[in-house]
């Protein structure tokens, strides 16, 4: 098994955090001149302002010596032939919108019918940018928390230790478990019922098989083999889409995509944003991408972007169809349902593309909770041991195997006040403490957001008032 494991190379600068090892960064080499060194000494303030950047390997060093530029924090070398493996960009796009499409885009139209097209767009959109803007956060955080520990493969329980103590441990190790589990749960569940059908097989066993095959890939493939198993299964995606929006929207009335009640706006809310959660990869990423922000500011983006363009065309298919089948004025709970029964075609097409979209999830998840257990566990980064796997892989298949319908409240509730408080609180209330805190003497990388305290503050009231509007419906309506 070929493994990859953040090197660090020889230094040109060296940054020691008062309590950890010294962790060097590599700066920009010249193809003609020796490489640029600097004492190895800790960084103190000095009375000249400086700045810490990361340079792709193209950028020159002419300015060197008025900022020090980087290419990169370390290197992910293979551990059989020690060559360097870097990460790709468009691996980082297929593993972010892998992840995205899940079985969310199933779950939207239902929540958003009562809403209408014209607000469920914008509100997908809103959605869309507040869960970009919170990954970046966490993709800043992490990469500063590399340089501060001095090692790579940091997860969001030291970056929560780092930045808000203990108190931001427990808040990110439970949430981050219970959404992660709940969501494992639902997939192996949803999958075993679709191998059950297509297979005539029994659950346990096609539950079994689900995981056992994409955990294998997970544990045993490399960076470039998961990549390009997340490339084909975005390709099947897309095209088992493009093929059930060719068939369900043959009946589209564009009437009814102008429709809009924005007072049911806020209740779909919480699953449009479950739908758009990618952030669980992010220090997988930022590891696969050796610390490079502009790589993993353009991963992000693109990434997330995919599923956007999904999702709007899918919520105006079926939501433009609806009035075309006929339901008597009456609500429908599930949209989907309705297709299947009144065209034969469609059942197939959703079944293929249901279990494509729930296996790119289930890949980020495993990977992001077994990395997340890994530090938990204090084991060594860049080394897959067997233990993380196994924790992460059976619970759910053993949980999925008795009573699916125990865990639909605990989705609702995931997604609800999870989500919003792991990927929507915690990632802004982290930049902040790092940002506005002199707990560390470490140069920080330049923000990736910008906006200071007001877009934190936005990003943090939006959240807590979405929060507080559910709570006081739930109450309201007890």
């Amino acid at each position: 098994m070929a493994t990859l494991t953040p090197a660090l190379q020889v230094p040109s600068l060296s940054v020691l955090p008062r309590s950890s090892p010294s962790f060097s960064i590599i700066a920009p080499r010249s193809r003609t001149s020796n490489p640029l060194r600097f004492p190895h000494q800790p960084l103190r303030r000095p009375p000249l302002r400086r700045t810490l950047k990361c340079l792709s390997q193209r950028q020159s060093t002419e300015k060197f010596e008025s900022t020090e530029k980087f290419e990169r924090l370390f290197s992910n070398l293979n551990q059989v032939s020690l060559k360097r493996e870097p990460g790709s960009i468009t691996s980082g796009v297929f593993l972010v919108a892998g992840t995205t499409v899940g079985a969310g885009i199933l779950a939207i139209p239902a929540v958003t019918q009562e809403a209408g097209f014209s607000a469920s767009a914008i509100t997908c959109i809103f959605c869309w940018a507040y869960m970009v803007v919170t990954g970046l956060l966490i993709a800043e955080v992490n990469v500063n928390t590399m340089c501060d520990l001095g090692s790579g493969g940091v997860s969001l329980v030291s970056m929560a230790m780092r930045t808000l103590g203990k108190a931001g441990v427990q808040v990110a190790c439970w949430t981050y478990v219970f959404i992660h589990y709940a969501l494992l749960v639902a997939y192996v569940s949803r999958s075993s019922d679709i191998l059950s059908g297509f297979f005539g097989i029994p659950l346990w066993e096609s539950a079994s098989f689900f995981s056992l095959v994409l955990g294998s890939i997970c544990y045993f493939g490399s960076q470039r083999f998961i990549g390009a198993i997340n490339g084909l299964l975005v390709l099947g995606i897309l095209i088992s889409f493009a093929a059930l929006v060719g068939v369900a929207g043959g009946d589209l009335q564009w009437n009814s995509l102008l429709q809009a009640n924005w007072g049911a706006v806020p209740l779909s809310i919480p699953i449009v944003v479950l739908s758009f959660v990618y952030q669980n990869v992010v220090p997988v990423l930022c590891t696969n991408l050796e610390g490079d922000l502009s790589k993993v500011r353009t991963a992000i983006i693109l990434g997330t972007s995919i599923p956007l363009v999904l999702f709007l065309i899918w919520d105006a298919v079926i939501l433009g169809t609806i009035p075309a089948i006929g339901t008597n004025g009456d609500k429908i709970t599930d949209p989907l349902e309705l297709l299947r029964s009144n065209n034969g075609i469609v059942g197939p097409i959703v079944e293929i593309f249901s279990f494509l979209a729930i296996a790119t999830s289930y890949i980020g998840f495993v990977l992001g909770l077994s990395d997340f257990l890994s530090d938990l566990l204090k084991l060594p980064s860049g080394q897959n041991k067997p233990l993380p796997y196994l924790l992460t892989l059976l619970p759910p298949v053993v949980l999925s195997l008795l009573d699916p319908e125990i865990f639909f409240k605990a989705l609702d509730f995931a997604g609800t006040y999870g989500v919003l408080v792991l990927f929507g609180i915690l990632p802004a209330a982290m930049s902040w403490s790092e940002r506005y805190s002199d707990s560390s003497e470490t140069p920080k990388l330049p923000p990736v957001v910008s906006g200071g305290r007001f877009t934190l503050s936005i990003l943090i009231g939006g959240a807590l008032f979405v929060i507080l509007s559910e709570i006081y419906e739930n109450f309201t309506h007890a």
